[in-house]
């Protein structure tokens, strides 16, 4: 369908290219959105337990094993179906993806003083 789309918009595109493409748009996609999904977490968790700067390492745990999780329940509910695969390497990169996200919100999170609120008022 996105390749009727694109062909229709922009005369012919090359089937090769448009499935490179296509492949790391679907990757792209995915580890951005596990990359959301941990960041999420965090944000639930840190209601739950508190924004306390002690507590930002436990819950940035937290919310990345929830992420590794759900990729990994994902990819297992994707080895049922015939039309799709569930690997091993797409839970890896999801899990990554929540990591990388984590980790930089891990360290935006530390930056702050202690004194001052971790989320800005509105």
């Amino acid at each position: 369908m996105l390749y009727a789309l694109l062909t229709r918009l922009f005369g012919n595109i090359n089937l090769y290219h448009f499935l490179i493409f296509h492949h790391f748009l679907r990757k792209t996609g995915h580890f951005v959105g596990y990359g959301m999904l941990g960041l999420f977490l965090l944000r639930g968790w840190r209601a739950t337990f508190g924004q306390e700067r002690s507590m930002l390492w436990r819950t940035a745990l937290l919310s990345w094993l929830g992420t590794a999780f759900v990729a990994a329940m994902d990819e297992w509910h994707q080895s049922f179906i015939p039309s799709r695969t569930g690997t091993w390497k797409d839970a890896v990169l999801d899990s990554v993806g929540g990591l990388l996200f984590l980790l930089v919100a891990y360290f935006w999170l530390r930056r702050t003083t202690e004194g001052s609120p971790l989320e800005p008022e509105l």
